[in-house]
């Protein structure tokens, strides 16, 4: 996963090879990676809402893959995940109570950029929800500005939300005393991040298509800062027209 990120960043920056574009993004396997995780959780999502059974959903530590599924199918099974405010329990509860090691995957203070513990497991699954927005544009109450902002400061550690590797360690750290939750901003500008075009439909269950010629990058996201692909407005704005 890592050499996948790696690959697709020389793709989009600094430079991008437009005669080549396709198959360059297409040797990274970025997309193939997202494919192979909505095509997990919709299996998952499957057997719950038509086969009326129960799922247990274990990766080999069960913190990297797991969350990622987990949550993706219940995105995909209840509405409430797809709000603004069940989206961020959603992460509280898969992710950071259940233990992902953010601060291993990611890397926060750690200068060793090779260190082979760091995976974008995180943002895989972000990827993986901006895929199911664009698919279901009425279906989710935030906006792509809301997912970008959690990425934002899953790496720039202005909020102490994605600090450390466990509960117990934000705790022993005194991290919710010493930082402001990441929520907090969020909830004090609810409006931003707001999708005007949300329907709110309490029962409906979320099919995805997952084959890879229904995914796309993320060009809003990965080419942001290259100048000579970016939008000329800013995402916020976009969503808002």
């Amino acid at each position: 996963m890592r050499e996948s990120l790696r690959k697709l960043k020389e793709v989009v920056y600094p430079n991008i090879e437009e005669s080549h574009w396709l198959s360059n993004l297409e040797s990274t396997h970025w997309l193939e990676h997202i494919k192979l995780i909505l095509a997990g959780a919709l299996r998952i999502a499957d057997k719950v809402e038509s086969g009326k059974t129960s799922v247990v959903v274990h990766c080999s530590d069960g913190w990297d893959r797991t969350p990622q599924l987990t949550s993706l199918a219940l995105i995909m099974l209840d509405s409430h995940y797809r709000t603004i405010r069940g989206f961020q329990i959603l992460l509280e509860k898969e992710w950071l109570s259940f233990g992902h090691r953010f601060q291993q995957r990611v890397g926060h203070g750690d200068r060793n950029h090779t260190d082979a513990d760091r995976s974008p497991i995180f943002l895989q699954f972000i990827d993986c929800v901006w895929q199911m927005t664009r698919q279901f544009p009425a279906a989710f109450e935030f906006n792509e500005y809301f997912l970008i902002t959690i990425l934002d400061h899953l790496y720039s550690c202005l909020f102490g939300t994605f600090l450390c590797n466990s509960e117990q360690q934000r705790l022993k750290e005194e991290v919710p005393k010493r930082t402001v939750s990441l929520w907090s901003f969020v909830n004090s500008q609810l409006e931003e991040f707001v999708n005007p075009l949300y329907v709110h439909y309490p029962s409906h269950v979320l099919f995805p298509t997952v084959g890879i010629r229904h995914l796309q990058l993320w060009v809003t996201y990965y080419i942001r800062w290259n100048p000579r692909m970016r939008p000329q407005v800013h995402s916020q704005v976009l969503m808002a027209v």
